[in-house]
């Protein structure tokens, strides 16, 4: 049986890693922004692993450790600026005079 991967943060690398163990199967890279703000500035899935669902769960995360933080994103990674477009519960991460720049 496959084991699960797990997101993490890792504040050291400042990305959000996407394991299967111990096998890094990919990462969204996060850097301060400002006062109040995270941006996303690229999102890996490693080849083979592509199409699994794994950036979707990866976003998803990240988006969610931002919120719990209180703090907005800017979601330069076009990947996730797609994320947000598909799950627009998270369009409020986004400050108001950004959206239009990341199509939201």
């Amino acid at each position: 049986m496959t084991q699960t991967p797990e997101v993490r943060r890792n504040d050291d690398t400042q990305r959000y890693e996407l394991l299967r163990g111990e096998q890094v199967l990919g990462y969204a890279e996060f850097r301060p922004a400002g006062e109040g703000a995270v941006m996303l500035p690229h999102t890996v899935i490693e080849e083979g692993h592509e199409g699994e669902g794994l950036g979707s769960q990866l976003a998803r995360f990240a988006l969610d450790d931002v919120r719990a933080q209180g703090k907005r994103v800017v979601p330069m990674c076009p990947f996730i600026a797609g994320y947000i477009r598909k799950h627009p519960e998270y369009t409020d991460l986004v400050h108001p005079q950004q959206r239009g720049v990341f199509g939201l």
